[in-house]
């Protein structure tokens, strides 16, 4: 191995980079639209707290609706035409909504179609992305690159909303979801350039449904997926119902302006940055399975600062607690996202991936319809106070399995042959 390999790793692979550039460039498009949207709704539309709370649960529907027999059809078939067909269907549908708003004919209805349609390519592209990454790289490649793939992710965590409030306020907020759209094109170039031929998905002697049902056994049997995959239920309820009220919460709480908010989301997503890198070193240093443990008990209580920080020199306490907590939640994605792809069969990952993320992520759509609603019925800041408190307590949940007396999360599922890749 030469030192630039060495020096270098994953850089040298010239796949691995196409990959990574599209999938940096369309998650900059999507952070930018994380902000733009709710920002289009409130400032143009003139939306509530519970009209952005369902805006939110809209986008992530799909998954409570088609998440499980999208990891089995995933699974039957190669993933790279179905992340190529997923970015496609976000690019015509993100970019309806700037159409509309030029042609001054845009309703919160479209906005919500528009949300409706690309949850459902994302759903198909998530669990795609999730199954294709070990046929690309070699399986003791898989933390570097997941590692590589979260730093890019925390890297559009913090350019995204600062892009997304400097051209909201020069060109408006509709712009954003256009560099979304553009964004998604170049990710669809850079698959298309991926020359490593994919396998062909391994036959399918059950039915659809038999698949998908053996799939979401798998997860729910499995103590280790299981404690995961509902200690990421827990934390994705708490973390939305803050989520559907934070925009109007700096904004109206806080007295950020349009601009501003994005700088304020910005700042908090370094922590992104410093999670991305420290994760692998973290989970070599005390163990994979500790250092998860530590994120997941030690940081949630970080986003108590962000509900009780206040206007002037008490935004301070918000910037800390996010920058704290989202750094908490990059470390646990990848240390999980390693996990599972080389624990997992791989000719199941899809379907298990897909029952995990239906676990995860279908409690996204409840609590932002509920913290909306609490939006409204309670006030912004009693809303963060509460999704906050029960952040903490989703972390607890981490202690009712396995986890908590091992050093390192294995590498097999027991009981069955690991299934080479790369």
């Amino acid at each position: 191995m030469s030192a630039g390999r060495r020096l270098g790793g994953l850089w040298w692979q010239r796949d691995f980079r196409l990959l990574w550039i599209g999938e940096t460039t369309s998650g900059l498009g999507t952070m930018v639209s994380e902000v733009a949207i709710p920002l289009l709704a409130v400032l143009v539309l003139h939306a509530n707290a519970f009209d952005v709370g369902a805006l939110t649960a809209i986008g992530w529907a799909p998954w409570l609706l088609i998440g499980l027999p999208a990891g089995a059809w995933v699974d039957r078939m190669r993933r790279r035409p179905v992340l190529i067909a997923a970015d496609l269907v976000t690019v015509v549908a993100l970019a309806s909504v700037p159409i509309a708003a030029w042609c001054d004919v845009l309703t919160f209805t479209h906005l919500l179609l528009a949300a409706l349609v690309t949850g459902v390519a994302r759903v198909f592209f998530v669990t795609a992305y999730r199954a294709y990454l070990p046929s690309l790289v070699a399986k003791p490649e898989l933390p570097e690159a997941n590692a590589k793939l979260q730093g890019s992710e925390a890297f559009a965590n913090v350019a995204g909303p600062g892009l997304a409030g400097v051209v909201s306020q020069l060109f408006g907020v509709v712009t954003g979801l256009a560099l979304d759209a553009a964004s998604s094109l170049v990710s669809v170039v850079c698959l298309l350039g991926i020359r490593k031929r994919e396998p062909a998905p391994a036959a399918e002697p059950v039915a659809l449904w038999a698949g998908i049902a053996e799939g979401f056994r798998l997860t729910v049997r499995d103590p280790l997926l299981r404690t995961l995959a509902l200690s990421s239920a827990a934390a994705n309820l708490a973390l939305n119902m803050a989520q559907a009220v934070l925009v109007l919460f700096l904004i109206r709480v806080l007295g950020v302006g349009a601009a501003g908010v994005g700088t304020v989301l910005a700042v908090m997503s370094v922590g992104g940055l410093a999670g991305a890198a420290t994760a692998n070193w973290l989970g070599r240093k005390v163990g994979t399975a500790r250092a998860l443990l530590g994120v997941e008990l030690s940081a949630a209580p970080f986003g108590l600062l962000v509900a009780f920080a206040g206007p002037g020199a008490g935004l301070v306490l918000a910037l800390v607690g996010g920058f704290m907590l989202i750094g908490a939640i990059v470390v646990s994605n990848v240390l999980q996202g390693g996990f599972r792809q080389t624990y997992c069969p791989q000719e199941m990952l899809g379907r298990i991936s897909a029952s995990w993320q239906f676990l995860s992520y279908g409690t996204i759509p409840v609590g932002a319809l509920l913290g909306g609603a609490l939006g409204d019925a309670i006030g912004l800041r009693p809303t963060m106070v509460l999704s906050m408190t029960a952040l903490v307590l989703a972390g607890a949940v981490v202690l009712t399995g396995p986890i908590r007396r091992l050093r390192d999360l294995p590498s097999e599922m027991p009981g069955r042959a690991p299934v080479p890749v790369g």
